[in-house]
């Protein structure tokens, strides 16, 4: 059986002073609006307060992926989910009690996912499976765009995928996915792509969505 692949350009490299078109230019062909909120504690740069990402999430016309990479999480993460996001993901690294924050966040009505930076191994976080609705491996270090592709973490993409077996969870990666590594990343079990510059520094940046879409689906059936 495919995988269903699912495309979520990430913001993070659009021209914030026309977010609103930048996002248009993709809302037909994606999935879903990858929001990076970065706060400068949790990783050496900042990018939207929780009023700046409401105001985006309120906007937009695609449903919205926040990936918190913020501290004191816990607190922050299930008002994400209230603002209307229909998922959420946390840091493993940054929340004090991992069960708690996935259980509000799925409360509420949003998708709880876990992030994991790439010195993080999953193994040592397989016991919150039941609470997850998506694994997101990080190909870079978090915190800033148009990194390149890290190989190496596509050995932990295969040991996530293994973990999660026949469930429906999602598998999620997110740095550097371009034309050049997306068949990488579908080959090594992933199904969900967080992709930046390659689509928002493109020409034109739907065609883009759906090259990446055609060439991971190529390798998923």
């Amino acid at each position: 059986m495919s995988r269903e692949i699912r495309i979520t350009p990430s913001i993070l490299n659009a021209d914030f002073d026309h977010l609103a078109d930048e996002i248009a230019k993709i809302s037909q062909v994606s999935d879903l609006l990858h929001l990076d909120v970065m706060d400068n504690v949790f990783v050496p740069n900042f990018t939207f307060d929780f009023a700046s990402a409401t105001s985006i999430i309120k906007m937009s016309d695609l449903s919205v992926d926040a990936h918190l990479m913020v501290a004191d999480v816990d607190e922050i993460a299930p008002a994400y989910a209230e603002a209307g996001c229909a998922s959420v993901t946390i840091h493993a690294e940054a929340t004090q009690n991992i069960t708690s924050t996935l259980r509000a966040i799925r409360k509420v009505g949003a998708r709880a996912g876990l992030a994991l930076k790439p010195a993080t191994q999953i193994e040592n976080y397989s016991e919150f499976i039941d609470d997850v609705d998506m694994f997101l491996i990080m190909t870079v270090e978090p915190g800033f765009g148009g990194q390149k592709f890290m190989t190496d973490m596509m050995s932990k993409v295969s040991r996530t995928r293994a973990i999660i077996g026949s469930r429906p969870i999602w598998l999620q990666v997110d740095g550097g996915i371009s034309l050049e590594t997306i068949e990488i990343a579908v080959d090594a079990g992933a199904d969900t792509f967080v992709a930046g510059s390659a689509v928002f520094k493109a020409q034109d940046p739907a065609a883009m969505v759906t090259s990446l879409r055609e060439l991971a689906n190529s390798v998923a059936d």
